[in-house]
């Protein structure tokens, strides 16, 4: 091999162990940012993934209760009217981080009425932390199933399988109409239980693509949540995750029974 030929060979292995390193770098939530690049990343517009990396950042210091945290505030609260769902979404799980200030009280308990339900969810989690139970309703919503619906009729070209895992705003299936083709996605992480249509389908407007299992994480912290403020009407949805069937883990049926126990005796008291 000429010694041109080997410099490009080690130039093309080097790029290939760097760039993965470079791509994680400037993904990872986890790497630790400055003062002035946490205050850089929260109005970076173009760039969601910098805002909602600076929100995991403020979360983390907020629940270390590091001093000067609070002087990003301000920004908490604008971001909970972002027009990214992500970026709501973890805005309001960081909200709950600390619950000695009624303006974040205040900020999620309007998410309540987001469009989203994973961001309903988030914020119906924080309150719970408030001692609020006023999100209730959203808790136990967090432990059914979601629907996927047709935004508009049109023909199925392509859709995914039942049975397969999904991330929240992954692809579950593409509908033409004329010259649109619309992508349909998962509105939360978990595994598509069934599917109500096949490619080539026509499909009207409003119908249901699929359903979607939540992801055992959210059963998880519903579970938890409804531990301290669930009511004797939400035991259905509960008592689903107690059957002892492969789907759910352990780790929740012995949730859901203990938070079914905290309920009852909250209900004979």
């Amino acid at each position: 091999m000429s010694t041109r030929n080997r410099l490009l060979f080690f130039l093309v292995a080097w790029l290939i162990v760097l760039m993965p390193f470079l791509f994680w770098w400037s993904t990872w939530f986890g790497r630790r940012l400055s003062n002035p690049q946490i205050s850089e990343y929260l109005n970076d517009e173009k760039h969601p993934r910098h805002i909602q990396h600076a929100l995991v950042q403020l979360g983390e210091r907020m629940a270390g209760h590091e001093p000067g945290v609070a002087q990003w505030y301000p920004q908490l609260l604008r971001l909970a009217a972002h027009p990214v769902e992500e970026v709501r979404n973890t805005d309001a799980w960081v909200m709950g981080q600390d619950t000695s200030c009624a303006a974040f009280h205040d900020a999620l308990a309007k998410m309540l009425q987001d469009s989203s339900p994973t961001v309903r969810g988030n914020a119906a989690l924080s309150l719970v932390r408030f001692g609020d139970a006023a999100g209730r309703a959203q808790l136990v919503a967090l432990l059914q199933p979601a629907s996927v619906i047709i935004p508009f009729a049109g023909r199925i070209v392509d859709v995914d399988k039942a049975g397969t895992s999904v991330r929240q705003g992954g692809l579950i299936a593409k509908l033409q109409n004329g010259e649109r083709s619309t992508e349909i996605r998962a509105p939360i992480s978990g595994r598509i239980r069934a599917l109500s249509v096949a490619t080539g389908a026509s499909v009207a407007a409003g119908a249901e693509v699929a359903t979607i299992d939540p992801s055992s994480e959210q059963v998880w912290e519903a579970l938890r949540a409804l531990y301290l403020v669930g009511l004797p009407n939400d035991l259905p949805a509960i008592r689903a995750y107690e059957r002892n069937v492969p789907e759910i883990p352990d780790r929740l049926r012995q949730q859901a029974a203990l938070t079914e126990k905290a309920i009852l005796s909250r209900a004979a008291k």
